[in-house]
């Protein structure tokens, strides 16, 4: 499929994905890929014209789930000349929508990307002895080195070494629960980062990364140089809350409330003036946890927590030059003096269809007012 400036390749197959042949993409009819930040699976729907002929019947309806464990699907877009992965997922889902009026059927198939296959099995019960958390992660992606999954794992801030003596941790649920919830303790992040080239990814597991290069700026109420169809952005006063843990001095066995210390030990500020935190709490079920772990689950909770600025917007992706990607940096300019400067992008929808290509995106700070003077463009 090509649109004005952009090349789509779409790649199909069992466990390992190869380009469709011509038939299939001229049956296919519109994309749609979602990518998020955080712990959320990144997932697609392909929508193709189905008639009687098609060989989407044995691409999909026919192998898919019967002898074949798994249909991988890769996506990429190539924009002046740099292809670009939007999704290495596999099929979890296909549908089959009758034809009205004489037009053929519609073939809808849904995906998610690689941590889908790490659902599949629950392994709970397998002992890690003396493990921190990060060897825990890594020793659980390593497992799916054979769909090309490269480990990226950064040791949290405080490691929580358990003595075999006094505890055992033992795995909980499936592979990608388990992994997120290590993650989530830490005040990280976990998702799988398709590419740099098709069939390899990037299994992150660590901080969201609000450092870099930001990408091209977004620019709104420009005249002829805005590149954006919509931008909008809300402030909630109430999102921050600073929360309390409790330690247990172990002679007196007298529990201590301490503050939890500021997030920005794991992320740096986006904004001047970062927002208030006007609520105050104690994190519950803190003292049966030793100070180390109490800390990590008290930096993770506030992490839940800091971003007080939302911004959701549309886009061309012909107009905007580029693919706004998820997980990095955005500039902003044009929204005013409270809204101008960096965010960080939580989400981006891809809308393909033939001669379009949309974007919706979900933007997020800590405050108001950008602490850079100027936005690169």
């Amino acid at each position: 499929m090509r649109i004005k400036g952009i090349q789509l390749t779409l790649m199909i197959g069992p466990v390992f994905g190869i380009p469709v042949s011509r038939d299939i993409l001229e049956a296919l009819t519109s994309i749609k890929v979602d990518t998020h930040a955080g712990d959320t699976q990144s997932g697609f729907e392909l929508n193709f014209a189905l008639d009687k002929r098609s060989p989407l019947h044995t691409l999909f309806l026919v192998t898919g789930g019967a002898g074949i464990p798994l249909v991988r699907v890769v996506i990429v877009a190539t924009v002046n000349g740099t292809p670009d992965v939007l999704i290495d997922g596999v099929m979890t889902h296909h549908q089959v929508e009758p034809g009205t009026g004489g037009a053929p059927s519609t073939l809808k198939v849904q995906g998610k990307d690689l941590s889908s296959v790490m659902s599949y099995i629950d392994f709970s019960g397998i002992p890690y002895p003396a493990m921190p958390l990060f060897a825990r992660a890594a020793l659980v992606i390593a497992k799916y080195a054979w769909l090309g999954l490269v480990p990226k794992v950064i040791p949290a801030i405080v490691e929580d070494i358990p003595i075999p003596v006094d505890r055992i941790p033992r795995h909980r649920g499936t592979d990608f629960d388990y992994v997120s919830l290590l993650a989530r303790r830490a005040g990280y992040v976990f998702y799988i980062e398709p590419g740099p080239v098709p069939g390899a990814n990037i299994a992150y597991w660590g901080p969201e990364v609000r450092v870099g290069i930001p990408q091209p700026a977004l620019s709104v109420n420009m005249d002829a140089a805005s590149n954006v169809e919509t931008l909008s952005f809300s402030f909630d006063g109430t999102a921050r809350t600073q929360y309390t843990i409790d330690i247990v001095e172990p002679t007196t066995k007298i529990a201590i409330p301490v503050p939890v210390p500021d997030i920005g030990i794991l992320r740096p500020p986006l904004a001047l003036r970062p927002a208030v935190a006007l609520k105050e709490a104690p994190l519950p079920d803190t003292s049966a946890l030793n100070p180390i772990r109490a800390a990590l689950y008290g930096l993770s909770q506030t992490a839940a927590g800091a971003d007080a600025i939302t911004g959701q917007g549309t886009l061309d992706a012909l107009r905007y030059g580029h693919l706004l990607k998820a997980r990095g940096l955005v500039s902003v300019r044009g929204a005013g003096l409270a809204y101008d400067g960096l965010y960080y992008v939580k989400s981006v929808t891809h809308n393909i269809k033939r001669g379009e290509y949309k974007q919706s995106f979900t933007l997020a700070r800590d405050g108001l007012i950008s602490f850079t003077p100027v936005v690169n463009p």
